[in-house]
């Protein structure tokens, strides 16, 4: 199937696997890619160092073009995109709006870039600056996310930018693929449904929880950080909700002080990475702090299976998946219930 995102990347299909923080790795990445997908490595929760040594393990694995996931507001996000730069990598995917000097250098390298936008007039803003294409997640998409519903921001960004529009949020079918397309999407995005394969190297017990849940079972919550946060009801995220202000900022210090070790962060630029998060937003001094170390509470139980101690980033389809197949398998199926139900159409035309 080819469309706009597929000429622009040079992959087989329409489809991209999220940056998820702990889950994105180059295993996932590399199986994403060889499915012919776009598979985008997660690089916020990685050193600089470890990040170029996993593109270059992606690249081991894989002959296929894949992008790498940046927090565009990170102290090092130069540094990140120089490194990708060197690296060859062929597509930089950002959490945040990047600014235009990012965009420029990475464009001026040949690399295309794609930011992840959560309503039209940022979508607007950043093709002005030259962005190749923008990933637009609805409400019904996990992590930080808006709310507004996906089939009422879709149509609402292709019909305001020229540039290829992704649909993310609420996808994880065939099904799914045709109707962004018919909004008029270059392809879908997927962060849970990729989550949720054996090609995910997040362990069984946690997947176990998330094939468990109903879509009552996602719930949003600002308790984490501040922001609007969809994920999975754990103890964690319930005890956040009740803590008082002195219990959520001791935790958040001791949760901050562990992140700081793994990602190789001063304070200093923790902190800044956490102000950044609040600009312009009402947060206190814990809620920053959770914002910068977020990506412990994931890794808790993205990485070490603790589900009660951290926190599970969700879309609301986690609701209505109950298997866990390869990418291979699943890029497959969602390809051909996407020709299935082309054809379904035509019939009744």
């Amino acid at each position: 199937m080819e469309t706009p995102l597929t000429r622009l990347i040079g992959v087989r299909h329409p489809l991209v696997q999220t940056g998820m923080g702990w889950v994105a790795g180059p295993r996932l990445v590399s199986a994403t890619a060889n499915a012919g997908a776009l598979g985008i490595l997660a690089s916020a929760t990685m050193t600089p160092a470890r990040l170029r040594e996993a593109i270059r393990e992606v690249r081991s694995r894989t002959n296929a073009p894949f992008g790498v996931n940046l927090r565009a507001d990170a102290a090092d996000a130069g540094d990140r995109v120089r490194i990708m730069i060197e690296e060859g990598v062929r597509v930089a995917s950002f959490a945040l709006a990047p600014s235009p000097g990012l965009i420029a250098e990475l464009k001026e390298a040949g690399v295309v870039v794609i930011p992840s936008i959560g309503a039209r007039r940022h979508a607007e803003k950043v093709a002005a600056w030259g962005a190749d294409a923008v990933i637009v997640q609805g409400g019904e998409g996990g992590g930080h996310t808006g709310d507004v519903a996906t089939t009422v921001l879709l149509p609402q960004v292709v019909d305001a930018v020229d540039i290829p529009v992704v649909a993310a949020g609420g996808f994880f079918d065939g099904r799914g693929l045709v109707a962004a397309l018919a909004y008029g999407a270059a392809g879908v995005a997927m962060g849970t449904r990729f989550l949720l394969t054996s090609d995910s190297t997040v362990p069984d017990a946690v997947k176990a929880r998330y094939l468990a849940a109903t879509v009552r079972d996602v719930t949003v919550t600002r308790a984490v950080d501040g922001l609007p946060h969809r994920m999975l009801c754990t103890e964690l995220v319930d005890a956040l909700e009740s803590f008082g202000r002195a219990r959520t900022l001791l935790h958040s210090v001791r949760r901050a002080a562990g992140f700081r070790r793994l990602s190789g962060l001063t304070w200093r630029q923790l902190v800044r990475d956490g102000l950044a998060m609040k600009h312009g937003k009402d947060l206190t001094w814990s809620q920053v702090l959770l914002a910068a170390n977020t990506p412990m509470l994931l890794r808790s139980a993205m990485v070490d299976g603790r589900t009660d101690l951290g926190v599970m980033a969700s879309g609301q389809v986690a609701g209505v998946i109950d298997d866990l197949p390869s990418c291979a398998e699943l890029v497959e199926r969602i390809m051909k219930e996407a020709e299935e139900t082309r054809e379904r159409l035509r019939a009744c035309a």
